[in-house]
């Protein structure tokens, strides 16, 4: 039952602009470079295979096990974010993943390539679910769709410029008697470190902490979206972070976000495998032709998020995209090289459309601690799909000797994935009936 509270009034469309010319910029660069720094390694791959040894099967393993370090420490992370704040401790995750990323450079086989996944997923734990939370105390339910496919489109960039930059890096291979590889690594580390410091001097911790709001506004704002946020706990009856467990939406997120995650990595890291399994290219060349699907999902994520603005349209955007996405990975599997492409085209289409959708669940749902929390939660137990996925499209690359006999294994997941789907939308009620409200 409802605490009968009304819904808030949406912000101001003048409001809502500037926090996001404000603020989703500083945090699409963070993003960006964290997600260049996990991924760089696909295009990697087939280096440290010829200059250490290190197989498919334990190249998924180190992949993989960055994600086991990331979710075992999120929840954690959330939680001291609540309570010291965005600006510091999205500074301290930026300087320590940005060490250690350059540090991969001095790998030296297996175990070190472990260790050193574990200690990056230790350190940038925290960043993807700290900013769903923060932008919580921003932006309404009607707009938080559209926020976090925003903040989303920093993974489209990441992997259209990092694709090409890591390619064209892995070219100095032998300056100064290094391997191209460990230059990636140690100058796609550094951006880190100095956007660190434009983080802690420039990124308000709440509305009251923004000199670019009068008072009134931040006291405005901060009123209605704690509002909102209460009315969304009463509504579904989940008010603690131990009640997380029980709400059986947000275990179906957490479900369909698995399956997700299972797709977006397998394909991050073996797409260049597989794009180099079509014919004799260069590093610079697969780099170019990997950055195609994240194109498409830069495409996908500017224009469809915004109609996410009931929990109707949510609803079939969440479902379609879904099938979209296993449809998509299907034509890849089957086709040709040229079709293929297409296939991965269109399923990277869908990809952060899905995911901005899933979290706005949870955030319509949790305040408070359990918000901090249950965010974090989703996020560690979802994200577990970018260990599985990883490694089991390894030791099948191992098995079989192909890079794409993998991808029917992240199929049959993701299809399970877009029937759960069928189940989900955001709590709250229709945009017609909340401006109405707030219009009386």
């Amino acid at each position: 039952m409802s605490s009968g509270a009304a819904p808030a009034a949406p912000a101001s469309a003048d409001l809502n602009r500037l926090i996001f010319r404000k603020l989703m910029p500083l945090l699409i660069a963070s993003y960006i470079i964290a997600f260049i720094d996990r991924t760089n390694i696909g295009l990697a791959k087939e280096h440290l295979e010829a200059d250490l040894g290190i197989s498919a099967a334990a190249f998924g393993l180190g992949a993989g096990l960055f994600f086991v370090a990331y979710a075992s420490f999120e929840v954690p992370s959330n939680l001291i974010m609540h309570r010291v704040g965005a600006r510091l401790w999205i500074t301290r995750i930026m300087i320590t993943w940005g060490l250690l990323s350059a540090a991969m450079a001095v790998v030296q086989g297996p175990a070190s390539f472990y260790v050193l996944r574990v200690l990056l997923g230790f350190a940038e734990a925290g960043l993807f679910p700290g900013v769903m939370l923060y932008l919580t105390y921003w932006v309404g339910r009607e707009q938080r769709a559209r926020a976090n496919g925003y903040f989303l489109i920093a993974v489209c960039i990441a992997n259209i410029v990092g694709a090409p930059l890591s390619g064209a890096l892995l070219g100095l291979d032998g300056v100064l008697g290094w391997h191209g590889w460990q230059w990636m690594f140690a100058i796609e580390g550094i951006p880190a470190l100095l956007l660190a410091f434009v983080i802690f001097k420039f990124l308000p911790d709440r509305p009251a902490d923004a000199t670019w709001l009068t008072a009134e506004q931040a006291a405005e704002l901060t009123r209605r979206l704690e509002a909102e946020q209460q009315d969304g706990a009463a509504a579904s009856g989940t008010h603690s972070l131990a009640g997380v467990f029980k709400d059986k939406k947000i275990l179906l997120v957490i479900l369909v976000y698995f399956t997700h995650q299972i797709a977006v990595y397998s394909l991050t890291y073996f797409l260049p495998s597989i794009i180099g399994t079509w014919g004799e290219m260069s590093d610079f060349t697969i780099g170019l032709l990997t950055a195609l699907p994240w194109v498409a999902a830069a495409l996908g994520t500017t224009f469809l998020p915004r109609f996410a603005d009931s929990p109707a349209r949510s609803s079939r955007l969440l479902v379609g995209g879904m099938a979209a996405m296993a449809v998509g990975l299907v034509i890849a599997a089957v086709s040709s090289a040229a079709v293929a492409l297409l296939g991965f085209c269109l399923a990277a289409s869908c990809f952060f459309v899905v995911q901005s959708i899933l979290f706005a669940v949870p955030a319509s749902r949790l305040a408070g601690v359990a918000l901090a929390g249950g965010l974090a939660l989703v996020n560690t137990l979802g994200i577990l799909g970018g260990f599985l996925g990883p490694f089991v499209m390894g030791l099948i690359e191992d098995s079989t000797g192909s890079p794409l006999s993998g991808l029917w294994f992240v199929i049959a997941l993701v299809a399970v994935g877009a029937l759960v789907s069928l189940t989900l939308r955001p709590q709250g009620t229709a945009r017609k009936a909340e401006t109405a409200k707030a219009g009386a």
